[in-house]
């Protein structure tokens, strides 16, 4: 994570965000997965001209973005067992969801138990890394839960008037 340009990712999401909405997409919605759920939350203080945000399992560091300064709605996706330490355990799950409150916009932080990091790369790369790295195998009723949350939030932010 050490080798990414953090601002210089942010300014990408920026600017697809400005391109999609200047090409006609009166809505845009970010998400991402570990280091892109970093950025998403980021992204959600940084651009406000996104309309609402998913991330799952990760948290920008309080130099790159105030999380209790986002602008805009804001789900989060953690698992009680994750082990990255100041980035997406519990502890920092829980950090966010105190931040969050203090924005005053909507808000929502599920974490699931008994599951780590990455819970929702069913991928068999995925898999096999989640292993390798001495975490759960994967939940499908977890996934499956996350999934329905993540389409009820985007669903209720985006959908147009």
């Amino acid at each position: 994570m050490d080798g990414l340009d953090w601002q210089g990712a942010v300014k990408d999401i920026a600017a697809s965000v400005s391109w999609l909405k200047s090409n006609g997409s009166p809505k845009v919605g970010v998400t991402g997965y570990c280091m892109g759920g970093a950025l998403s939350i980021a992204s959600a203080v940084l651009v406000p001209e996104i309309d609402a945000v998913v991330a799952f399992y990760g948290v920008p560091s309080s130099g790159l973005a105030d999380p209790s300064q986002v602008k805009i709605p804001v789900q989060a996706h953690f698992g009680e067992l994750d082990s990255f330490v100041g980035f997406s355990d519990i502890t920092a799950a829980k950090s966010l969801e105190e931040k969050l409150k203090s924005s005053g916009v909507p808000f929502e932080v599920h974490i699931y138990s008994g599951i780590g990091h990455a819970f929702m790369n069913a991928s068999p790369d995925g898999i096999k890394r989640r292993k390798e790295m001495g975490m759960n195998d994967e939940d499908p009723a977890a996934v499956d839960l996350a999934w329905s949350r993540f389409s009820s939030w985007m669903g209720k932010y985006l959908s147009s008037p």
